[in-house]
């Protein structure tokens, strides 16, 4: 795979680090747990969508785009780190924020991510739930355009053959970095929505015949439309790096039985899942991603689906700063009495 001849911008300053977890791997008395750290891709407290936009800024830049618009739900991680890589380059910024989740505490739209993109200064628009997204971006481009703008579309997630090739790099960058520490992986797991980050990273492994399985923990869609989603999208990017041969459609795996509520609602697993990390390593993860993926994986540890001699590495893809929008859910007691 000639992953040069794409435009590319540098905003992940080296690779992440992938670590074994040796307290929750006792804790949970199975297989041998370890975590791939892109919650420490740098731009803007970080996250997946760091690797996603080198690909779409750098797409940006070479179209002599002068303004990135974007959409996401309210508490997007992707639109914050959008924001961050358009004002890295000097290119205006606005975002639509889609107001997905019904029902909020008033941190759900003022704190956490919301907080940042207002510090991050981007033009913020906001959208009820249930319209077509990519319909009202495709508007505000239109609108730009009339003002002299050059702007260039990011679909939510950062989801495209374009995006995708982030996590065609993240795949590539385990598989080396197993190699180097002798690891045998048996599966990476990770959280699933807009499909970029399995899509790209599904076509990164079965690219480089680096045969590792992957499970998506979808946090949204059911499993058959979510699977479908992603093997769409790792054609267009097996495609678009010219890969010989057919895509592998049975490489694609989702599990979508933690969605729980839906895309956003907290669950009992969640919880004690982000809770459960916090305590044994340290290391936070999200509400509405990180958190439900975890959960799924705890809870197929517990049920025996992988086993104790197995390696398993979670894919944490950021998001943390989530947590402060979800404070009345995840410490509902203050700590000072008041």
């Amino acid at each position: 795979m000639n992953l040069t001849r794409f435009a590319r911008v540098k905003l992940t300053p080296s690779a992440t680090p992938l670590e074994f977890l040796p307290r929750l791997t006792k804790h949970l008395g199975g297989p041998d747990l370890y975590i791939k750290r892109d919650d420490h891709t740098g731009l803007a407290l970080g996250g997946n969508k760091t690797r996603k936009l080198e690909f779409l800024i750098g797409d940006a830049l070479a179209k002599g785009a002068t303004h990135i618009l974007t959409q996401g739900a309210t508490q997007s991680n992707h639109v914050r780190q959008t924001i961050a890589a358009a004002n890295k380059f000097g290119l205006r910024s606005t975002i639509l924020l889609e107001e997905r989740v019904s029902g909020a505490h008033d941190d759900y739209y003022a704190n956490g991510n919301v907080l940042l993109d207002q510090l991050l200064g981007a033009a913020i628009e906001t959208r009820p739930a249930g319209l077509d997204m990519n319909r009202e971006m495709e508007a505000v481009g239109e609108r730009l355009r009339g003002a002299g703008e050059v702007p260039y579309l990011i679909p939510g997630g950062g989801s495209n053959a374009i995006g995708a090739l982030g996590y065609v790099v993240s795949a590539l960058e385990l598989a080396a970095q197993a190699n180097e520490q002798r690891l045998h992986i048996d599966c990476v797991v990770h959280a699933t929505g807009s499909t970029g980050t399995q899509a790209g990273f599904v076509t990164g492994i079965e690219g480089s015949n680096s045969r590792i399985p992957v499970l998506g923990i979808s946090v949204r869609a059911p499993r058959e439309k979510q699977e479908e989603n992603v093997r769409r999208l790792a054609h267009e990017t097996w495609e678009l790096l010219g890969i010989r041969g057919e895509f592998p459609d049975a490489a694609v795996a989702v599990n979508a039985d933690y969605v729980g509520g839906g895309y956003g609602v907290p669950t009992e697993g969640m919880i004690e899942a982000v809770q459960l990390l916090a305590r044994q390593e340290g290391i936070l993860l999200d509400p509405v991603y990180t958190g439900k993926a975890f959960a799924g994986l705890v809870d197929l540890i517990r049920k025996g689906h992988f086993r104790k001699g197995e390696n398993l590495v979670f894919l944490h893809t950021g998001g943390a700063t989530g947590l402060f929008a979800y404070r009345s859910i995840l410490a509902p007691q203050p700590a000072f009495a008041r």
